[in-house]
């Protein structure tokens, strides 16, 4: 103990073996759908289900692991939500390039992810993000992240408004969730320890009679991943092929930066590990983290990887050190000869975790001045637009781009740093190229 102590320094950051791991349990349970959410996304690009699942399950945890052990920060990556639909339903079936194109596209974006990094590039545009934002970021992540639980359990659904309340949220999966919520929240108002692992447990228990939570079934035996399914003569097929090739890398290069980003921020923020100059500790560490889980990940057969929201449950549940993704990187290792139960995990008996993660991050919010309107508003933008677009990276944009504007046009230009400047250029070119496309 006293060993894993002054590695993961957790009396220093005020915290305990048992905490770190509990929270990596937590972070863990609320994420693994990935594993059957990601290979059955990108199956329908043709790729094999039992391989993916493989490549996303080793991925993740040595990703996780990296940022467990590298940046002793309390993260876990995989294969990130929306760019796998972005891979399969975008590239592959809308453009009609092949999945091995794909994955040709995601290994440069994580090539060039691991020299940004090592030259420090996206470490300084974390720094250039104004304070104002960066509590936005975490407010806004506390929105989005319980919009996701809601989504998931069917409490919320698509209907005539866009989104509105399902007709039968107090029935199946919605009601079990619903009933979820309640005893966590009972749990956490109680000060139970582990409140949000026993609200999950409960949840599920909960849900075998209503037929919610079922075993899944399956092989418990992993199948051998992809390796180096690239298609390299693919990319020069033709002119237009090329120029599909890199709005393809620059959209998975963007919206993977900046979702990385504003998780790290959201979660450091929360964590309190955040320094006094609004700098993360051991940034440059995090991002090699997820540059090589990106490149790893291309590798192997799996879309994308990204440092994931889900992050945020392990965090209110006490994470605060390394110990905690190191916990969450063994379990994705074990997951590998336990697909059939994790696969039984249902999304009622996460998403009321996910719902009161998103209470425990909004906190930071208190912190904006909102008598200060130019920070007041690019803040609100940056928060709404996080959980309207559904989109951290999109949230980030809008943040940034308003509070450049609104600081240009008041006479307060000199208030805005050069790497901010840059920001805005990267987010004016996002717009133009999708735009032209």
């Amino acid at each position: 103990m006293e060993t894993l102590d002054r590695f993961f320094h957790l009396k220093e950051r005020g915290s305990d073996c048992r905490t770190e791991i509990t929270a990596g349990l937590i972070t863990f349970m609320t994420m693994a759908y990935i594993l059957v959410i990601n290979p059955t996304i990108l199956s329908e690009s043709g790729m094999d289900f039992e391989k993916v699942f493989t490549a996303t399950a080793i991925v993740s945890a040595l990703a996780t692991l990296v940022m467990g052990l590298a940046a002793n920060l309390p993260f876990a990556l995989s294969a990130g939500m929306g760019l796998n639909a972005f891979f399969t339903y975008t590239v592959c079936l809308g453009m009609g390039y092949s999945w091995r194109w794909a994955l040709t596209a995601i290994l440069f974006e994580g090539i060039i992810f691991l020299f940004l990094t090592i030259f420090k590039v996206r470490e300084a545009l974390i720094n250039s993000i104004p304070s104002c934002l960066k509590k936005a970021i975490s407010a806004g992540i506390g929105f989005y992240i319980a919009f996701i639980g809601l989504r998931n359990a069917g409490i919320v659904v698509g209907g005539a408004t866009l989104v509105e309340l399902s007709a039968e949220w107090f029935k199946g999966a919605a009601g079990v969730a619903m009933l979820g919520l309640a005893v966590t929240s009972v749990l956490l108002v109680k000060k139970v320890n582990g409140a949000i692992l026993i609200g999950m447990i409960v949840t599920a228990l909960i849900g075998i009679p209503f037929g919610v939570t079922t075993y899944a079934g399956g092989n418990f035996l992993p199948a051998a991943p992809y390796f180096f399914p690239f298609a390299f003569s693919e990319i020069f097929v033709s002119g237009r092929s090329v120029f599909d090739f890199c709005v393809v890398l620059f959209t998975f290069l963007f919206v993977d930066m900046f979702d990385t980003v504003g998780t790290l921020i959201g979660c450091a923020g929360k964590s309190g590990i955040i320094q006094e100059d609004g700098s993360i500790p051991n940034c440059t560490q995090a991002l090699f983290a997820d540059a090589i889980g990106t490149t790893s990940g291309a590798i192997l057969g799996t879309s994308t990887v990204t440092t994931f929201v889900e992050s945020a449950s392990g965090v209110a549940a006490g994470g605060r050190t390394g110990l905690t993704a190191v916990t969450t990187a063994v379990l994705f290792l074990f997951s590998l000869f336990l697909e059939p139960l994790f696969a039984s995990i249902p999304t009622a008996a996460t998403a009321p975790a996910l719902i009161i993660v998103g209470v425990l991050m909004i906190s930071p919010i208190r912190e904006i001045d909102f008598s200060n309107y130019c920070e007041a508003i690019p803040s609100f933008l940056c928060v709404l637009f996080m959980v309207c677009a559904y989109s951290i990276s999109d949230g980030i944009m809008f943040g940034i781009l308003s509070y450049v504007i609104v600081h240009a046009l008041t006479g307060q230009i000199r208030k805005i740093e050069k790497m901010t400047w840059v920001l805005t250029a990267l987010f004016v070119l996002r717009i133009l190229i999708k735009a032209v496309v």
